[in-house]
Order: C-alpha cells, then structure tokens, then sequence
C-alpha cells in the first residue's frame, strides 16, 4: 500500500497533463456567438470521426482514471 501511495501522486500529474492536452486540441465547433449565448447559424448535426473521437474517448477515459486516483489517494490517506 506504501508503493501506491508513493507513486499515485505522479500518476496524478501524468493523468492531468494527458487530460487537460486532450481537452485543449479537441476542435471546438462553437465560435464566439455561440459561447456567448447568440446563435452562429452552425447548428448542424456534427459526428466525430478519426482523431477527434480518438480525442474524445481519450478525454473521457482520462477523467474517470483521474477521479478514481483522487478517490484511491483519499482512501490511502484515511487509513495512514
């Protein structure tokens, strides 16, 4: 239990870099209008294929193995 405590923080760090590059080089489809609420005339169905579903699925599964981290490092931590 000492050797995950150990190495969990890294795995933490590596997890969130992955995380937050995957979130950052997915392409957004909505421009300025639509973050602020108006409507850019873009509101067709859009379906990811290739690199951008890669992204995506990666994103997701990268945010669940981060909050099981998080839950595991606070179970490890309540029972030091």
């Amino acid at each position: 239990m000492q050797l995950v405590a150990k190495i969990l923080p890294y795995v933490q760090i590596i997890l969130s870099i992955v995380l937050v590059l995957a979130i950052l080089l997915q392409q957004s489809g909505a421009g300025v209008g639509g973050a602020l609420g108006g409507s850019d005339g873009g509101s067709l169905h859009h379906t990811r294929r290739g690199f951008e579903k890669f992204l995506f699925y990666l994103s997701i599964v990268c945010g669940i193995l981060f909050a099981l981290s998080a839950f595991l490092a606070i179970i490890i931590k309540a029972n030091i």
